[in-house]
């Protein structure tokens, strides 16, 4: 069953230093060490900027030659 209640709820992506993405609520202050990028928006709009961006999961530290 959807909860309703959260289905009009919105979202920024967020992104740290390892350029590691994830969702946060945009009501609630972004924790320390995260960036919020990007527009703000439904859950499914972020969740989708995010698989559109970030192609690499490894940490940046694990990229760096």
């Amino acid at each position: 069953m959807r909860n309703e209640q959260n289905s009009d709820q919105v979202f920024v992506v967020v992104v740290n230093n390892e350029d590691q993405y994830s969702i946060w609520p945009e009501h609630q202050i972004i924790p320390l060490g995260w960036r919020a990028v990007g527009e703000p928006g439904s859950k499914e709009t972020c969740l989708k900027y995010i698989s559109e961006v970030w192609t690499d999961l490894r940490p940046l530290s694990q990229r760096r030659p």
